[in-house]
């Protein structure tokens, strides 16, 4: 069975905005090597939207650095599938899922691969609830957003987590590994 791991960059207080982290070299490739270990990214409609505006080719010349071509190769290669009940179709090499996420994401679960990756907030939660997250990085930023949207907001019961690996930025920012105790 592949494990579903969730990724997701974070500040100090808890915000999981994008545009409130700068990313920089280091934290892409941690992240293009990352993503090298799953056989396919897992996206809510939100987060399929913002990243397909990122990172699906052409890339208007000028708009991003030489070194996020690592992680632009590697998401855009990427096999996708969107949860979503509102688009009507996708593209992106990407497949929607529908009906009950459990049943939907167990069987992506028992396909044969190295593994899937899920980020985003809704789905990410939708996915604790049931407890099928396997393992859980938070790229902890050294700031302070003063604002949301948070993690885990709403969550039903807690999650005892156990630390399985810690990575430390020239930036600040340490990224945390953790699974699922018990």
């Amino acid at each position: 069975m592949r494990p579903l791991r969730y990724s997701i960059n974070v500040t100090l207080d808890g915000c999981c905005d994008h545009r409130v982290i700068a990313p920089d070299e280091e934290m892409h490739r941690h992240h293009a090597a990352h993503l090298d270990q799953a056989d396919a990214l897992l996206f809510g409609r939100v987060t399929y939207e913002m990243m397909e505006e990122a990172w699906r080719p052409p890339a208007p010349t000028g708009t991003r650095p030489e070194w996020m071509e690592p992680f632009a190769q590697t998401i855009n290669a990427a096999k996708k599938y969107v949860v979503s009940s509102t688009l009507e179709r996708v593209d992106w090499n990407a497949e929607l899922v529908r009906g009950d996420l459990a049943e939907a994401v167990q069987q992506l679960k028992r396909e044969p691969g190295k593994g899937l990756f899920v980020g985003g907030v809704k789905l990410a939660l939708a996915l604790t609830e049931l407890g099928l997250i396997d393992e859980y990085e938070f790229m902890v930023h050294p700031r302070l957003a003063g604002h949301g949207p948070t993690l885990f907001a709403g969550l039903s019961k807690h999650v005892d987590l156990k630390l399985v690996s810690r990575v430390e930025f020239g930036s600040g920012a340490v990224a945390m590994r953790y699974e699922p105790r018990g």
